[in-house]
């Protein structure tokens, strides 16, 4: 990452026992990684405290001036009398009890500035700390309770002095934001100036030195500067190393697999059961012109759940094995790559084409692998259809072209080169497929190394799925959501009922045992979860693809690319438990037919509460950008980017993907120009970054 690095230790700046401490509860060791852990937000004199969610009984934390006091004496403790300070925050008037602290009469007197932390609670209409901690802000001091900490690096008056923004860290039980607040001044005490990563101050930006000091003690104007410089470098960081990744991939060399006119992929696209939508035919158009350079082509195809990016595929892949290559098709379930080597088989014979399509999974037994490999080292496979089983040194391809990329996802930026690494001394063009839209940040962001190209549009015929709410705390609508599952089921029809997990209470095998013998007495009702075997899986889905099984109750091992265009209707259970694209995912496993199709979302959520509210708005929308954004919103990037999700190790740890557009745009341009003028630089510059720290990560 860019930035700075100050790799002492901790223990050699601040006192052992606060730095073993910050250690064993912060996983913070070094003073560069105490800089890097930012306030969450500030508390700024005159600007009041907003007390919108919060709590009786939450922790507050007030700054503000003495504008009142009285005092007296308790009948029932005359020796402990009561004394009420009134301080004004700006915005309220907050009550201040103390019991029995003749310093708290001393030295809160009127016009004294001071803050203070405590329990909130409010009362007769006025917010109120019982027994607050506190620290005077102006002349000669001393502090009480948590605020004592600050004492143990310097001097306190001098470590509040002149201060208008108080920072209010992430802390732990053991660990106050005082204690991290007084390290942190410690140690911008003994910074050594730091330096600017690219040589240069960026135009309209403070030093990086200066941001440094000023996110942790801004002056009067604030911290918006200092944040807006580091949000900056985290941007230019990733789009450095995107932009790097693709000067890269341009270096390299492909094999050119122009469009052979008359051949194979000519003949499915005229032979297909249906036309093709414009934005199928201007995606196809765009993978093609790729395809025909010497470029290796890096293109990430984005579209709705439904919006036919298979057939997409298997066109560009017929374009490669017209030119005599082979394609490997990489999907990350086993279930989905027998269902995607079936699918395809069927759609290439009724086109009356020779294609050959085979399967890799790690389940098969070793005589079938052994058939596998053969087919494909000796090119007799075109098209080879697999888990991660595809990436293991034992496969080897007599001519591999192309990669395909399923649901990206689930595969990082190590398994994609790894497999475009098995074509040998040139590089195979490489489509990655998503179901899950991407927001425009992060298609900048973390697919920064790939051309995006979106299908909006569904295929003619298919109708615009129906979704409805079914809250646990109206059992007459949970009653009619198994109703309508059976009316459909009589009409012909099969349905899916998905649970968050396997075993328990609400697990599929519970869910199962219980519907088998009650609401879906009489219909053939099957089981799918992870924990089966291979060909178990594969049968229990074939069956239920052939109509052999009317509801099949799963884990969302069918969350994606699963198609039986015959089921109509899904239950999801206790939906709250899922994230907002893994719902909509689900979703688009009905309506693949021309039949109307509904989604039920069940819920155990509260009327009112944040997960009720976010499971209502995956139903109102199908729109699967508008969901995208949603998502970025309820979960934060700290769930989308960072196999490290405590926040404490975040790559992007002040970069808002959806409020900071803007700036990682100018990011981007900036790193674009960086990249051409000087791409060793900007390599050494990203020299530690790690690619898997930005995958677009499973959602579960």
């Amino acid at each position: 990452m860019l930035g700075f690095e100050d790799t002492r230790p901790l223990n050699l700046v601040i006192p052992l026992k606060q730095a073993k401490a910050i250690g064993k509860h912060l996983d913070i060791h070094t003073c560069g990684e105490l800089l890097r852990h930012y306030p969450r937000r500030y508390l700024h004199y005159g600007t009041g405290a907003d007390l919108a969610g919060v709590k009786p009984g939450d922790t507050l934390n007030v700054i503000g001036t003495v504008v009142g006091t009285e005092q007296f004496t308790s009948k029932k403790q005359p020796k402990r009398p009561i004394y009420k300070v009134y301080v004004d925050d700006g915005r309220q008037v907050f009550l201040a009890a103390f019991f029995g602290s003749h310093y708290a009469q001393r030295v809160l007197k009127e016009g004294r500035r001071v803050m203070l932390t405590g329990k909130y609670d409010v009362f007769r209409n006025q917010p109120q700390l019982s027994h607050p901690d506190f620290v005077l802000l102006d002349g000669p001091t001393q502090a009480t309770g948590a605020l004592r900490q600050l004492g143990h690096f310097g001097d306190i008056e001098q470590i509040m002095s002149g201060r208008e923004w108080l920072p209010i860290y992430p802390a732990v039980k053991n660990v106050s934001t005082w204690t991290i607040m007084g390290a942190v001044h410690a140690v911008l005490k003994e910074l050594p100036p730091i330096d600017e990563p690219l040589g240069f101050t960026p135009i309209g930006f403070l030093p990086l030195n200066s941001a440094v000091h000023q996110i942790h003690e801004p002056g009067p104007p604030g911290p918006a500067r200092a944040l807006e410089r580091l949000k900056y470098d985290e941007a230019l960081s990733v789009a450095l190393a995107m932009g790097v990744r693709r000067a890269d991939a341009e270096a390299r060399s492909a094999e050119a697999l122009p469009r052979v006119v008359g051949r194979d992929q000519d003949l499915l696209v005229q032979r297909l059961p249906f036309p093709l939508t414009s934005g199928q035919d201007e995606v196809v158009a765009e993978i093609t012109r790729d395809m025909a350079r010497t470029v290796p082509m890096s293109r990430l195809l984005q579209g709705e759940v439904g919006s036919g990016k298979t057939i997409v595929a298997l066109i560009a892949m017929l374009q490669a094995v017209d030119n005599g290559a082979q394609c490997a098709f990489l999907a990350p379930t086993e279930v989905l790559v027998l269902q995607h080597a079936r699918s395809m088989t069927k759609v290439l014979m009724n086109a009356g084409l020779p294609t050959r399509v085979v399967a890799l999974t790690g389940s098969m037994t070793a005589a079938q692998k052994q058939d596998a490999l053969l087919k494909i080292v000796t090119g007799e496979a075109d098209i080879v259809v697999g888990t991660h089983a595809l990436i293991q040194d034992g496969v080897e391809f007599f001519r591999l072209g192309l990669v395909v990329v399923d649901e990206q996802h689930r595969f990082g930026v190590e398994q994609r080169d790894a497999l475009r690494a098995k074509a040998g001394e040139t590089t195979p063009h490489l489509l990655v497929m998503t179901a899950t839209p991407i927001p425009r940040t992060i298609a900048m962001t973390v697919f920064g190394d790939l051309t995006v190209s979106t299908l909006r549009e569904l295929p003619g015929g298919r109708k615009p799925i129906q979704s409805a709410v079914v809250p646990q705390f109206k059992p007459r609508w949970v009653a009619r959501a198994w109703e309508k599952i059976r009316e459909e089921v009589a009409a012909g029809h099969q349905a899916y009922v998905v649970c968050p997990r396997i075993d328990g209470e609400g697990g599929v095998l519970e869910v199962f045992a219980e519907l088998a013998s009650t609401e879906f007495e009489g219909l053939n009702v099957a089981f799918l979860h992870g924990r089966m075997k291979g060909e178990e899986k594969d049968t229990v889905m074939a069956d239920f693809a052939a109509g052999g099984v009317d509801v099949l109750v799963a884990t969302t091992v069918i969350e994606v690319g699963v198609d039986v265009p015959n089921a109509t209707v899904m239950m999801v259970r206790e939906s709250e438990h899922f994230g907002v694209s893994q719902l909509h995912q689900l979703r688009g496993r009905v309506g693949r037919g021309g039949n109307q199709s509904l989604c039920l979302f069940h819920t155990l959520a509260k009327e009112g509460t944040p997960s009720f509210e976010r499971v209502s708005q995956v139903a109102s929308t199908t729109d699967g950008f508008a969901l995208a954004e949603l998502d970025l919103l309820n979960r934060r990037e700290g769930d989308v980017l960072g196999t490290q999700q405590s926040g404490m190790h975040r790559t992007l740890k002040l970069l808002n993907l959806v409020e900071d557009f803007e700036l990682v745009r100018r990011a981007y341009d900036d790193a674009e120009r960086l990249v051409a003028d000087n791409l060793e630089f900007a390599r050494a510059a990203t020299a530690d970054f790690i690619p898997e720290d930005f995958e677009y990560l499973d959602k579960s």
